[in-house]
């Protein structure tokens, strides 16, 4: 008997379950061809076409989207899960099995394609629910696990400070709660995933055109990647009236804000508020290099300065510093500390919009003599 060693790719099968799948691709099928050219009868097991499910003996089967398997091929999985065996076509072949299976569905009310009949569900042994990251920090993992950021060593190198990656990721965790997202439907942790992808790209083009041989994601990349944004959620009546884009605009906004508060809070920035509030302007864009960026800043006294201690290391290059100086500005509008527009970049904090009252809305019409209501009696 030849013997030989699995390795670990040997030892585990996925197949992804579509309502085409048949028992033959699960679990085998007579094979007349075979027969013929080999002169056996149809009885014989060396007839036998065997399926996916006997191939992975001794390893580990899987199967995603188990609700979109027929019905009838999740009714011949029941005496694999119950007896360990397989029989093709009534005839008396049993194969013993030593096979691990597993199966992942999505909850039942985020999609109506199909559902997992009650007795194949009776004969799983575990039901695993898992969730969403719940900290910032683990969500950053998984996505920088993910996410192809590592560009296989071309130039210019990328670099995500870390303000930035907690930004990206502070989508998802705002998207989550938003009123106007639907929560059936949820939000993945793709959501991150292609957005960092994106935010990386836009900083790799922005270094490319400007000759920089690094690449430092800023906060603007983010609004970069709104396209990567708006395809990852569903959206309520409410969000489908504003919009898909000004939604994740308003998302992007909240981030910043929220991580802003754990970089900026113990910063004095009165000095740069002043400074548009006295008639300042700041234009900046996604498309400007370092050296543009930080001449830019220069006009305004102490911001390059406090950008330094916005979570930026001492030794920082440039494109680093530039970076963290888009983060301190993106904070201070975010937190509604001064303005930003399309025409005039970064300005002063526009003032606060005021409600009319109800008595100034009153027509002259109905006022009686020295601006008192008139009354009127029918």
């Amino acid at each position: 008997m030849p013997i030989a060693w699995l390795s670990r790719d040997l030892r585990y099968v996925e197949k992804l379950a579509t309502p085409d799948v048949t028992i033959a691709d699960m679990v085998g099928d007579i094979d007349p061809i075979k027969a013929a050219r080999s002169g056996l009868q149809l009885s014989s097991e060396l007839t036998m076409h065997y399926g996916l499910v006997p191939r992975a003996n001794r390893g580990i089967f899987a199967i995603n989207e188990l609700p979109d398997l027929a019905g009838k091929i999740q009714v011949g999985l029941f005496n694999i899960l119950q007896e360990g065996d397989v029989q093709i076509k009534g005839y008396p072949i049993r194969l013993p099995l030593d096979i691990l299976m597993a199966f992942t569905a999505n909850p039942e009310d985020y999609t109506a394609r199909g559902k997992i009949i009650t007795p194949l569900k009776d004969r799983i042994g575990s039901e695993i629910r898992t969730h969403y990251p719940t900290g910032r920090a683990d969500a950053m993992t998984i996505t920088a696990q993910e996410a192809w950021l590592a560009r296989n060593g071309a130039t210019p190198t990328t670099e995500v400070p870390a303000f930035v990656a907690e930004i990206v990721e502070e989508i998802a965790f705002q998207a989550r709660q938003d009123r106007r997202i639907d929560k059936r439907s949820g939000v993945s942790q793709r959501l991150p995933i292609s957005a960092m992808e994106n935010v990386v790209s836009n900083a790799e083009r922005r270094a490319l055109a400007s000759g920089e041989q690094v690449a430092v994601a800023r906060v603007t990349d983010v609004y970069a990647a709104l396209p990567s944004i708006t395809g990852k959620f569903e959206m309520e009546y409410e969000g489908e009236l504003k919009g898909a884009e000004a939604v994740a605009r308003d998302l992007i906004r909240a981030s910043v804000a929220n991580v802003a508060d754990g970089y900026l809070s113990h910063l004095d920035s009165r000095q740069i508020i002043e400074w548009f509030d006295l008639g300042g302007s700041l234009q900046l864009s996604d498309t400007m290099s370092a050296a543009d960026v930080l001449g830019h800043a220069r006009q305004v006294q102490g911001l390059v300065e406090l950008a330094r201690s916005a979570g930026l290391p001492s030794n920082a290059s440039d494109p680093m510093l530039a970076s963290g100086v888009d983060f301190l500005l993106e904070g201070l509008y975010a937190t509604k500390k001064i303005g930003r527009s399309d025409e005039r970049g970064y300005h002063g904090a526009d003032p606060p919009v005021r409600k009319p009252t109800r008595e100034a809305n009153l027509d002259e019409e109905t006022r009686g003599p020295g601006g008192g209501r008139k009354k009127y009696y029918n």
